[in-house]
């Protein structure tokens, strides 16, 4: 007869489904991106790319609202995010533009997939650590929205092959990637309160932007995470300056009262 008290230090084992079938879901979109782009969907490619995102998005508050966050969603999440937002975008970029540029273009997108696996790797390792509202360079997911945006606004103008702005986008790929290795701060806008009230302006700013991303979603999409890529080097260069201009203001004070110190 089994020893009661055995049984009950050895709990079975097992996952938590809802969170964990939401991160299945992201890595099925990635990879489902990566195929239609070898069959020359671009545009379907990039679509998947953000439903990838809203995936992404949803499993960590579904874990967090049902009490369910484990170890192992964390560990698959960022597996999921390397193949969604790392490899899928490159590849998906690579097919669209980047084939007639040679060792450019595929070292282009192999320096966006190890820049974002590296800036996994960094966040997993400062998880507990680091300011909540902010990210320490760009986060992959936002650089991965930049690349499908590209790739879905290409399509949407005309240009179902992108080769003719090989080299530019090659740049943009590079950039992209240091941008996720890079000491620049982003706000994480986990400092929003969602459950909290808010002004009533702030429902028609909202209202507003879900308008203008249905009536043209490829630019709006790329030009509102492109300015969010850009919002890192902007606002960490305002913040160095204030800094600069605060420890001048200090300095300067504390040499006006030795000045005024009366001397023996």
């Amino acid at each position: 007869m089994p020893n009661q008290n055995t049984e009950n230090k050895n709990p079975r084992r097992g996952i938590y489904l809802l969170p964990n079938l939401l991160t299945t879901g992201g890595l099925f979109a990635g990879f489902f991106a990566i195929v239609a782009s070898m069959g020359g969907r671009f545009e379907v490619a990039a679509v998947a790319i953000f439903i990838a995102m809203i995936m992404d998005g949803l499993d960590g508050r579904v874990a967090r609202m049902t009490n369910t966050q484990s170890a192992f969603g964390a560990e698959y999440d960022s597996m999921a995010d390397i193949v969604s937002f790392g490899v899928a975008p490159a590849l998906v970029t690579y097919n669209w533009a980047l084939t007639e540029q040679g060792k450019l273009g595929w070292l282009a997108a192999f320096i966006f997939v190890a820049a974002g696996a590296l800036r996994l790797a960094r966040f997993n390792t400062q998880v507990e650590t680091a300011d909540k509202s902010y990210f320490q360079g760009l986060a992959i997911p936002s650089a991965a929205a930049i690349l499908a945006g590209m790739v879905w606004l290409g399509v949407d103008s005309d240009y179902p092959s992108g080769t003719q702005f090989g080299l530019p986008v090659a740049i943009i790929t590079i950039c992209l990637g240091l941008l996720m290795v890079s000491n620049f701060r982003y706000s994480s806008f986990k400092e929003v309160n969602w459950r909290g009230k808010v002004p009533f302006i702030a429902i028609l700013v909202s209202v507003l932007i879900l308008v203008l991303i249905a009536y043209d979603p490829p630019i709006v999409l790329f030009i509102g995470f492109s300015i969010y890529a850009l919002s890192g080097p902007v606002l960490t260069v305002v913040r160095m300056r204030s800094l600069k201009d605060k420890r001048g203001k200090t300095e300067a004070e504390a040499e006006e009262e030795n000045s005024n110190k009366p001397t023996e």
